[in-house]
Parts: C-alpha cells; structure tokens; sequence
C-alpha cells in the first residue's frame, strides 16, 4: 500500500539502537527505550498560510532525523510499524 502524508506531516520508520553498550554488555529487549532517531519514509506537500501560499518541507524522504521521545503517532502499514508526525516534531537532520 503507498501511503502519503498530509499537510505537514511525515511518515518516520525508526532506525534501531545498539544491541549492546559501549561496555559490551548485551541490553534485554525489556530495558531498551525506544529510539528517537528514524529514516524520513514518505512527506506530505508542506503547510499553507493564511494566504493559500504552499510552505515547502524541510526534510525529504530518505532523510535521517532525530525526533522527541513522545513524538508521532504509531501506525502499522504493510506489517511494519511505522510513525505519523508533524514536520515541527523532528529536532533536526543528521548528516
């Protein structure tokens, strides 16, 4: 199923942490948080004024961002589990 975003908003499939800690130690799947950092799947055509003008996106599919803890709501397409959020909820793009 192809899926396209409205508005502002942008579809986020979250990039997995570490399986282990800088000291080797393996982490349980029950102590792992979340990651807040995902790759950009699809976006939406961007915001609009008051005016009807077209705010174009910041980001662009492909892109990897970073994004707050609480951001986005969970979305389950194709079997994969993926986010919806607002543009304004990713803190920035990761080089």
């Amino acid at each position: 199923m192809a899926f396209t975003p409205l508005h502002d908003r942008v579809l986020v499939r979250r990039i997995e942490g570490d399986e282990k800690t800088a000291g080797g130690l393996i982490i349980p799947d029950n102590a792992k948080e979340k990651p807040a950092e995902g790759e950009i799947v699809s976006v939406g055509e961007g915001a609009r004024k008051d005016s009807g003008e077209l705010i174009a996106m910041s980001v662009k599919a492909g892109d990897k961002v970073l994004f707050g803890k609480w951001s986005g709501t969970e979305v389950k397409i194709d079997g994969e589990e993926l986010l919806i959020m607002k543009e304004s909820d990713i803190l920035g793009i990761i080089a």
